[in-house]
């Protein structure tokens, strides 16, 4: 009895949590696809760099270029974004924390 109760609370809760996430999805895309080409010039930025010729190049200027990929790292963290939950995911955590403790 006790587990039919369990299966309906989730089921509801799962029921409930698809609207959220629909919504969030029509909000993320737009910015997604901004993030995204940033991402690749930075990519393309780090590519080109690994594939110079660098025994020709003075201590400075490597210097310079190590400083330029760690810059460019730290943005690539940047935008790497987060993790997101839906409204109904934090619901179904909360009351499966409660159930089980």
């Amino acid at each position: 009895m006790k587990i039919t109760k369990i299966l309906s609370v989730v089921i509801l809760m799962t029921g409930m949590s698809m609207p959220f996430q629909s919504k969030a999805n029509d909000e993320k895309k737009a910015p997604e696809t901004e993030m995204s080409m940033e991402a690749k010039v930075l990519m393309d930025r780090l590519e080109e760099i690994k594939s110079m010729d660098k025994s020709n190049m003075t201590s400075s200027e490597k210097k310079e270029l190590r400083q330029e990929v760690k810059q460019i790292r730290s943005e690539m963290k940047e935008l790497g974004g987060g993790v997101y939950l839906s409204a109904g995911a934090l619901i179904i955590i909360l009351l499966l924390l409660i159930l089980i403790l």
